[in-house]
């Protein structure tokens, strides 16, 4: 048998084609616009992801046999606001987890209503990328479009809709809504209220690999398909990422250096620590997660290489790079801000201990480094509420860099693992999807049978401890420069 992994990404939409032993067949890409009506705006039409799944599904399948195809499912760019009428028309376009319009909400929800009610009934505080503070964006600016309102949805539900006419979502891309109650796994009463919506206008919730419905008869006329396709309900990018790499089952940590850097841990109990540092969260499957977000990971090194360096050759400026452990230069990597732990959209990048013997590769070494220690901050988080993590695997355009890796390795004291999975969370929903139809009987199961690590960096014992040492000093800059940055502005 054969299933679909559908990743819907901010710009563009990839579709995997897996085999029931997990070898890709195919693997198909659409993109689809992005729209910036205003500064600090982000909207898309939803009916350009249907147009792009489409096309894509019929390429994906056009040359293997359409009768094998079990299932499928997806992950999805999170946060996103899908509005629809009573006739289950888009009453305006969608705006998206990028989208920074909502800072009164924000204010108002953490200010007026509180973080620690937020907490108590989501296990989160309002961001400008989450949902509720989008729907209270639009009462308080488009009143006519709020009073259409007949369902709420994220942009991955609104794909499963168009293939199956019902109105879902799963638990891991709800937790991102600050209208979910995480713990209990239902819809947050007190939010509905907040928000002024009812529970008739939100969707049915599903765990991320149980079964949502089949394709329409009309879609699987369009597709060419038999109409006994089971929909798989899917997750939010981040935990179906963590399937795809196997990061499922008590302490199982994944690191992403991507653009951004995300620390992701999978635990069985729900947790939430005192600050809301890192997102507490369902995963996909089937337990919890908690989240640390940085803004510029692999993005810092981008552009030290490519805008003030100048090179595109990055293997060749690191292997210059010898004593690690020893560099006195340091670099915090806010180039947009930072999210996971300070939250502070005015934190800048900035080098400091430079002499006039410092050299580019000391700061091309201390933008490595300084995206390590940041990712250690949000480790220091997770270990304070009691998660073991000895080791985590690694992911990201930043993991190409065995440099990169050891650091990462050292920094945070743990074994490093590189595993035979590269394509994240299209990989991660065609396994949702290969659960849901029996083929597996859980994700854990799926992900030991198909996810197998293939390198291991170990740390070693002497960098640890210049680490450590580093680490400390690392941790005070932020604190004695944060007044200085809003000074900046």
């Amino acid at each position: 048998m054969y299933y679909i992994g559908v990743d819907l990404g901010t710009s563009s939409v990839k579709l995997l084609l897996m085999d029931g032993e997990g070898n890709i067949a195919k693997i198909v890409t659409r993109e689809y616009p992005l729209y910036f009506p205003k500064t600090g705006w982000a909207e898309q039409n939803p009916e350009d992801w249907y147009l792009a799944l489409i096309d894509g599904i019929k390429e994906l399948t056009n040359d293997c046999d359409k009768t094998l195809i079990d299932g499928i499912s997806f992950s999805g760019q999170m946060h996103g606001m899908v509005i629809l009428d009573k006739e289950d028309k888009v009453i305006r376009p969608a705006i998206l987890w990028n989208d920074g319009r909502t800072q009164e909400e924000c204010d108002y929800l953490n200010n007026e209503i509180g973080r620690d009610k937020l907490t108590d009934y989501t296990a989160n505080i309002a961001l400008t990328g989450f949902t509720a503070p989008k729907i209270l964006w639009v009462k308080n600016n488009e009143p006519d479009n709020f009073k259409k309102i007949n369902k709420l949805m994220l942009p991955k539900d609104y794909i499963a809709y168009k293939l199956t006419g019902v109105h879902c979502t799963d638990v891991s891309d709800a937790s991102g809504m600050l209208l979910f109650d995480v713990k209990n796994k239902a819809w947050s009463s007190e939010m509905l209220d907040i928000c002024q919506l009812e529970l008739e206008q939100m969707p049915k919730i599903y765990e991320s690999y149980q079964v949502v419905g089949t394709i329409t008869k009309e879609i699987a006329s369009i597709l060419g398909l038999p109409d006994t396709v089971k929909v798989i309900a899917g997750g939010g990018d981040q935990a179906v990422a963590a399937v795809g790499t196997g990061t499922v089952g008590e302490g199982k940590c994944n690191i992403s250096l991507g653009t951004s850097g995300v620390v992701f841990v999978s635990t069985d109990k729900f947790t939430v620590d005192k600050d809301n540092s890192l997102h507490a969260f369902c995963h996909a499957d089937g337990s919890y997660h908690l989240m640390g977000v940085m803004l510029s990971a692999a993005a810092s090194n981008k552009w030290w290489m490519d805008d003030i360096v100048g090179t595109n050759d990055y293997n060749k400026e690191q292997e210059k790079i010898k004593n690690l452990g020893q560099n006195k230069v340091y670099f915090l990597p806010y180039l947009m801000g930072e999210r996971t732990p300070h939250n502070n959209p005015n934190a800048r990048g900035t080098f400091i201990g430079m002499t006039m013997d410092t050299s580019r590769e000391d700061m091309t070494q201390a933008v490595l480094e300084g995206v390590a220690f940041a990712l250690r901050d949000s480790f220091e988080i997770v270990k304070s509420l009691g998660v073991l993590v000895d080791r985590v695997r690694i992911n990201g355009g930043g993991a190409k860099s065995s440099l990169w890796c050891k650091i990462v390795a050292n920094v945070l004291n743990v074994k490093v693992d590189k595993i035979n999975s590269v394509e994240g969370p299209a990989f991660g929903a065609a396994i949702l999807a290969a659960v849901g139809c029996g083929h597996f009987t859980s994700v854990e199961e799926a992900c030991d049978k198909l996810i197998k690590v293939t390198h291991t960096i170990e740390q070693d014992p002497e960098l640890v401890d210049l680490y450590n040492s580093k680490y400390e000093v690392f941790k005070e800059l932020y604190p004695t420069l944060k007044d200085m940055f809003a000074k900046m502005l």
